[in-house]
């Protein structure tokens, strides 16, 4: 297999109620809309995150988004009426969560401190 590029797919049962709460996490809209019940955020050059619309499984999706300060994180999205749990002190990075309007569970995640083990 020969990935080029790859996107986290979150569902939601309100797609502009979504796009709006991510745009105010990304800071910016989404760069695509390729349909009607579809926009996509190009995050980085092999990937990015899309929404799309499904009531019946809307709510069901996790995300890892791994920045470089939580804490700095924590004061830009809590500024924007975004708040995030708690610190969790993981093994290997500072983690804090926050659930997007559908209920799709977000987790804020610093670098790791260390290599994971190997599988």
């Amino acid at each position: 297999m020969n990935l080029q590029k790859i996107y986290s797919a979150l569902l939601t049962a309100d797609l502009v109620a979504a796009e709006g709460w991510y745009t105010r996490l990304f800071g910016r809209g989404p760069d695509y809309r390729p349909m009607d019940t579809l926009v996509q955020w190009e995050l980085f050059d092999q990937g990015g995150l899309a929404l799309s619309t499904d009531a019946e499984i809307a709510g069901r999706g996790v995300m890892f988004l791994v920045v470089d300060d939580v804490a700095a994180e924590r004061r830009r999205l809590q500024g924007l009426g975004i708040v995030l749990g708690d610190d969790i002190e993981g093994d290997y990075s500072t983690l804090a969560q926050v659930r997007d309007p559908d209920g799709n569970l977000l987790t804020l995640a610093t670098p790791p401190s260390r290599p994971y083990p190997p599988a």
